[in-house]
């Protein structure tokens, strides 16, 4: 079993400024857990405290049972993958794989054997004789995370180990490092910024900001269930459309959103957690997906400004009363002009409409309290 539990975890520096605040996590054995956020957010200063690179200021860190605040990182049974690989350059890739087993005396076939069966996974025996300045970037990666692999560790953990590549290799690396998951079967917790790496990489992932974890939970929930406005405006590309001066209704018991003067009647499941919280009406910020719009019909309108084909799929960019609001639509089917300056009809089905208080910025429908720091960012203070 390779639990780790996270109870409270911060990070304080000498100059008294906290770089994270109450991190509470609880990842499952053989659990592949993304940690994702803005610069600054504090994913890799959490990573590097499991690791034992940072020392933990508050909280308690369990791996397996086993309280690990003071424990060294090279008895934690961990294994890390760095951003930029932190290779010796002076050893050839072999000697780089079987550094670490060489300093547990571990017996020279069994070094062998381990190091060619990892090499043989990621298709770098070619390379073993080679040094880390002979081998491209992809190649470097892949002998990072060997090296890694040969020690069989509980917890695997990877700070943006993508980030140095180019956009076509790195998909292929994403594709490379699920392939490597499904083989050797641990716990791995991944630091990146790319919202597509956490997406496609993570059961769970972590959103943070300024310190802060925002919002746990699977990929599908983080894009339709964001308890908040930051987690919403960070998860989706395009990222969802907001529109400022919407307004929650309440008629004859009804509730309605009123988006631009037109009012969407929401569906029985947020009528019925609108009347558990007993919300009242109130100014919002509403939310709509990209993908959620559809043109063609409704009461909306707008102008073109932009129009991107992508073959299967077309982006537009267009002006709504000052707003601008991106859709992402089908060409299969499409009759609608959508040419530069072209006027369009656009609706959403209201059950795909986010709700989010013009106040605190949380989400009226999806909020709990218990998933979100007490002290997370207000509504002012995001910026997308």
């Amino acid at each position: 079993m390779s639990e780790v539990i996270i109870k409270d975890m911060k990070k304080v520096y000498d100059n008294k400024v906290t770089a994270v605040h109450d991190f509470n996590l609880e990842i499952k054995d053989k659990e592949f857990i993304v940690l994702v956020g803005p610069s600054g957010c504090g994913k890799s200063t959490s990573l590097r405290m499991v690791a034992g690179l940072e020392e933990i200021s508050g909280g308690e860190l369990y791996i397996d049972g086993k309280l690990m605040n003071d424990v060294a990182p090279k008895d934690r049974d961990i294994a890390m993958v760095f951003q930029n690989y932190a290779l010796y350059p002076h050893m050839s890739v072999y000697d780089n794989m079987a550094f670490a087993l060489k300093l547990k005396k571990t017996p020279k076939d069994e070094i062998d054997k381990k190091v060619r069966e990892v090499a043989e996974i990621l298709d770098i025996t070619q390379y073993l004789d080679r040094k880390p300045k002979a081998l491209s970037g992809g190649q470097r990666q892949r002998v990072a995370i060997g090296r890694a692999m040969v020690r069989d560790p509980k917890v695997f953990l990877m700070d943006e180990p993508l980030s140095n590549l180019d956009a076509k290799l790195r998909n292929q690396m994403r594709a490379e490092i699920i392939k490597l998951r499904q083989r050797i079967n641990t716990t791995f917790m991944y630091v990146t910024h790319d919202q597509t790496e956490a997406m496609t990489l993570g059961d769970r992932i972590v959103i943070m900001k300024d310190g802060y974890v925002n919002q746990i939970g699977t990929p599908v929930d983080l894009f339709d269930k964001p308890v908040n406005l930051f987690v919403a405006g960070f998860i989706g590309m395009p990222v969802m459309n907001f529109f400022d001066n919407s307004k929650l209704e309440l008629i004859d018991d009804v509730y309605y959103a009123n988006i631009k003067g037109v009012q969407f009647k929401l569906d029985e499941f947020q009528q019925k957690a609108l009347k558990q919280n007993g919300q009242k009406p109130c100014d919002i910020i509403a939310g709509i997906r990209p993908q959620y719009i559809s043109v063609g019909e409704g009461e909306l309108t707008a102008t073109v400004d932009v129009c991107e084909m992508l073959g299967s799929e077309v982006n537009l960019h267009v002006n709504c009363e000052g707003d601008d609001v991106v859709m992402v639509l089908q060409t299969v089917g499409l009759e609608t002009d959508v040419s530069a300056g072209s006027k369009i009809n656009f609706t959403t089905q209201p059950k795909l409409i986010q709700m989010f208080d013009k106040e605190t910025g949380n989400n009226l429908i999806w909020y709990d309290a218990e998933s979100v720091a007490a002290h997370s960012p207000k509504c002012k203070d995001y910026n997308f």
